[in-house]
């Protein structure tokens, strides 16, 4: 990526992505491979769309925030579930 570029709806590389959300390569590609983190590939290289991926993560903070909700519902006296 070239420098004072904003990674913000860009096409980057895994290096690039596993800057931005301080992740190592290999976690970026096992995620990838799996499906769980959206991208594709070129020849053997994989690409990223940081929109993509940044909804991705806006998506999962409030999945986070509704089964926080959730647990919390459930407690009972005391805290216990």
């Amino acid at each position: 990526m070239a420098k004072g570029n904003s990674i913000t709806g860009n096409i980057v590389t895994a290096q690039d992505l596993r800057k931005f959300l301080k992740l190592s390569k290999q976690t970026i590609y096992k995620l990838a491979s799996e499906g769980e983190l959206p991208g594709f590939k070129i020849g053997d290289s994989w690409r990223f769309d940081v929109a993509e991926v940044l909804k991705l993560f806006h998506g999962s903070n409030k999945e986070a925030k509704n089964t926080q909700g959730q647990k919390l519902r459930k407690a009972g006296p005391g805290g216990k579930v």
